[in-house]
Formats: structure tokens, C-alpha cells, sequence
């Protein structure tokens, strides 16, 4: 496994690499990124390249705290990454990524609107932009991303269709704990009582399409039903919750073709999301 800290000579690296198959991360791996790498080797094949970056994206963080407690444990990072079959890891030096002079970033300005777009302005701005670097930097023929940040996934696609960026774009299930709580790198974070209490998101979540079995289509009662699960927590905290239509993420006042109820919130600074698909 070859790392590279500058991103000129990744980018050279991979133009002569053939048949790259790209896995961006900002690092902290856990099980769900190890599954995003697994399915890259798997899309590889034997001849191809599996390339994954780590960088933790300045741009795209709105609460300058959150970034500052990212957590960054590059020497585990590279171990999981080689032991999971990655050819190439781009490690960009800090300012190695951005001219200090930089004036021009990716806008995405319709799926963004709502859930994180929201309430993190600037967010995707910050992902299109650095999404986009990734993909020319490694000349990728395709790219692995996981569902858990379902919006995220939805921005990137429309970013490739809008601009004929020329890869394909690969979506992996959400990898979860044992008692439902979706990974991610922040949950190392969680206080203990706060990582008990978390998997009640996931139970809200559960409990508000069980409905769905039995004709409920109201919008509103999926988010009152998911609500109350979340507000009898003495510590989460609700940023959203809300109904979207899972291909325009435009809310929903009721469910006539599949939808997605989305959640995000809390627990002391630390901010999880969570959604489960509701298919009429």
C-alpha cells in the first residue's frame, strides 16, 4: 500500500494506475468505512486500483468546535486501510489541499435546502467542492459512499449528473452497532450514558414506519410518532426531523411514492443523524 501526503503526485499516481475505484473518508475508520473499502475491492476487481482518502475537510464544518474534535488516528486509519486490501491512500499535508487564495467552491442549491443543508449552512458547498477535487485528482472510474448520510450521497449524484462528471457513483448500506445505532466516527465521542441512551434513535425511527403496514400516510404523524420516542430522552437534543421524497428530498405532506423520515440531533455537542425509508 502506497500513502501519499501531496495531492499533485496522487493525482499523477493515479493517472497511470488504470481503473481506479475511489473510497473518500475523513478518517477515524470504523467498521462502516471498512465496508465502503471492502465493496471498492470488490467493484476493482483483481486489475483495479482501490484508492481511498483521508482528509478531514475544513470547508465543510459549520461549528469550528466540531472540527477541532474530529478525531484522528491516522496510524490505526492506515493499518485498517492496508489490511482491507487498499491499493493507494491519499494523506494530504495541512494547506495541501486549498490555495490559501482560493475563490471558487461547487453550489448545490435544491437538495440542500432542507435536513442538514438546513441547519449546517455552507455544509455541502463544502463537500461538492472537495468531493469534486477528489474525483479529478484520482481519475476514478467510480466511487463508494455510504447511505448513512443519505443526503450527502443524493447532492453528489445530482453534482455528477449537473456537471457529466464521468463516474459512477456506488451507494453501501448503512453499517450499524449491535443495538441499531449507526456507526460513525463522532459515536467515539458519546459519554457513556449518552452512547446507552443513543440507539432510541434508531428505535424511532423503527416505530414510526411500523406504521406504515397500516395505512398510515400522514407525513406529520410519522414525525410526531418519531418525536415522542426522541423527547422522552433526558439528553438528546431534536435538530430535525422531517419527511422528504427519497429522490428530491423536498418535504412531504404525505406518503404517495417512497420517502425517507431523516433525523438529526444532539447529545452534548455531539451531533448524530439517522433515516429510514418509508416505501407506500
Amino acid at each position: 500500500m502506497q500513502v501519499i501526503e501531496d495531492p499533485t503526485a496522487f493525482q499523477q499516481t493515479c493517472r497511470s494506475a488504470g481503473r481506479v475505484v475511489l473510497v473518500p473518508t475523513m478518517g477515524a475508520l470504523h467498521e462502516g468505512h471498512l465496508a465502503l473499502i471492502r465493496r471498492a475491492r470488490e467493484v476493482a476487481a483483481g486489475e483495479g486500483t482501490v484508492a481511498v482518502s483521508i482528509f478531514v475537510n475544513p470547508i465543510q464544518f459549520d461549528r469550528p468546535g466540531d472540527l477541532a474534535a474530529y478525531p484522528k488516528p491516522l496510524e490505526a486509519d492506515l493499518a485498517a486501510c492496508e489490511k482491507e486490501g487498499a491499493d493507494l491512500v491519499l494523506v494530504p499535508k495541512d494547506g495541501a489541499m486549498y490555495a490559501a487564495d482560493r475563490s471558487i467552491s461547487i453550489t448545490e442549491s435544491l437538495l440542500s435546502k432542507h435536513l442538514c443543508g438546513a441547519t449546517r449552512p455552507g455544509h455541502f458547498d463544502g463537500v461538492c467542492t472537495v468531493v469534486l477535487k477528489l474525483f479529478l485528482l484520482s481519475h476514478a472510474t467510480a466511487a463508494v459512499f455510504g447511505e448513512k448520510d443519505f443526503q450527502q450521497l443524493a447532492v453528489i449524484r445530482r453534482m455528477v449528473r449537473d456537471l457529466n462528471v464521468p463516474i459512477d457513483i456506488i451507494g453501501h448500506p448503512t453499517i450499524r452497532e449491535s443495538d441499531g445505532l449507526a456507526m460513525s466516527s463522532r459515536n467515539v465521542r458519546l459519554l457513556p450514558e449518552h452512547r446507552r441512551d443513543a440507539p432510541r434513535l434508531r428505535q424511532a425511527l423503527i416505530a414510526a414506519r411500523d406504521l406504515l403496514p397500516y395505512g398510515e400516510r400522514s407525513a406529520a404523524t410519522f414525525v410526531e410518532t418519531a418525536r415522542r420516542h426522541l423527547t422522552a430522552s433526558p439528553f438528546f437534543r431534536v435538530d430535525y426531523l422531517e419527511v422528504v421524497d427519497a429522490e428530491t428530498l423536498q418535504p412531504v405532506a404525505a406518503i404517495q411514492r417512497p420517502a425517507v423520515l431523516a433525523l438529526a440531533g444532539f447529545y452534548g455537542e455531539v451531533r448524530l443523524i439517522d433515516h429510514i425509508g418509508l416505501h407506500p
